[in-house]
């Protein structure tokens, strides 16, 4: 694989209050995995970093491992811990 591929990342909760957006198309290698996503995001916002140990990725709706390659037009969710009351 050569190229870079697009996948929609959608962001929760404190999540959405790092990015700043709710939504953010990235561009990414293609043959890239939930790690390197990953690392790409705390580059991008630091703050993000500091939820490293609590932050889950799904993938098209189904929670992802980091080695889970992925693929052109993704949905990639970042999901920090919820609270309940």
């Amino acid at each position: 694989m050569s190229g870079v591929i697009s996948v929609r990342v959608l962001c929760f909760a404190a999540a959405r209050e790092v990015v700043g957006a709710t939504e953010v198309v990235w561009t990414i290698a293609a043959g890239a995995n939930v790690a390197l996503l990953r690392g790409d995001l705390f580059e991008r916002f630091p703050a993000l970093a500091g939820h490293a140990r609590s932050l889950r990725f799904a993938v098209n709706g189904e929670y992802a491992r980091d080695d889970q390659v992925l693929g052109e037009g993704d949905e990639v969710a970042v999901i920090p811990p919820v609270a309940g009351g």
